[in-house]
């Protein structure tokens, strides 16, 4: 979905032309991001082994072996950054980008405070740069903003869930025992709040914008308001799952997206 982000907010999406870049970005990062996903199960095989839910990967489980995850992934960050540069050279680049981050995480990043949560955030936010270069489309500061703020607020969410769980620091959570649920709470409100005043910037401001927009900012700061009481309560470890589960969510996230599409295709 965040691959899809920039064409659907351009209002490009509908073009068959774009709709098929967005599709091949999609499955180039459906390869790399399970690439990333494969060598972080290697690496966490023994912890994952002491957790309820995490020992069911197929790693841990021992269903599929180190050296066959390896392989795997190796050919799927292969697979991945060629599809990229047979779809444009610059979504190459936003791959490799992409890899780096991810892989320089695994290995060093999650051991330090504050950045972990970063490097997180930028695989997020890079994931929403390669439908923008895919499709030759430019991306606006506003966005870029947004998808940068709701990044950090998802991420430091899942933190906050985590340590809510009472889970043991080891090193593959290295750096949770350093941080406090304060801590974490004001991360959650500064970032959904400086998404909230950059979203309505854009919507106050942006050419061809109108009362769709400015109507799309209730369901957009209720959903950020619904999500950071649903992390409060423990929830929020998998982002994704929560997201698909909660009713109030996704009835949100729905009046959401027909305020937007409708408010880009009004504005013309």
């Amino acid at each position: 979905m965040l691959v899809a982000a920039a064409p659907c907010a351009a209002g490009a999406i509908a073009k068959p032309e774009i709709a098929l870049t967005t599709g091949l970005a999609f499955a180039v990062f459906c390869l790399l991001s399970s690439a990333t996903y494969l060598l972080n199960d290697v690496r966490d095989a023994e912890q994952d082994r002491l957790h309820p839910r995490k020992r069911r990967r197929p790693v841990a489980a021992g269903e599929l072996s180190e050296r066959a995850a390896l392989s795997a992934g190796a050919a799927m960050a292969v697979g991945g950054l060629v599809l990229a540069y047979a779809v444009a050279p610059l979504l190459a680049v936003v791959g490799v980008g992409y890899l780096a981050i991810t892989v320089s995480y695994s290995i060093w990043w999650r051991r330090l405070v504050a950045i972990d949560i970063l490097a997180i955030a930028c695989g997020f936010m890079l994931r929403a740069v390669a439908g923008g270069a895919a499709d030759h489309i430019h991306l606006s500061r506003a966005f870029l903003l947004v998808a940068g703020c709701a990044a950090v607020f998802i991420v430091a969410g899942k933190r906050y869930a985590e340590l809510g769980e009472g889970a043991t620091p080891s090193i593959t959570r290295a750096s949770l025992g350093r941080y406090s649920p304060r801590g974490l709470r004001l991360v959650l409100g500064i970032s959904a709040g400086a998404a909230t005043v950059a979203y309505a910037l854009w919507a106050l401001l942006g050419p061809g914008h109108g009362l769709w927009h400015l109507a799309s900012i209730v369901p957009l700061v209720l959903w950020l308001i619904r999500y950071r009481a649903l992390v409060h309560r423990g929830a929020g470890q998998s982002p994704e799952e929560l997201i698909a589960s909660d009713g109030g969510l996704l009835a949100l996230s729905g009046l959401w997206a027909v305020l937007f599409v409708v408010g880009i295709y009004a504005g013309r």
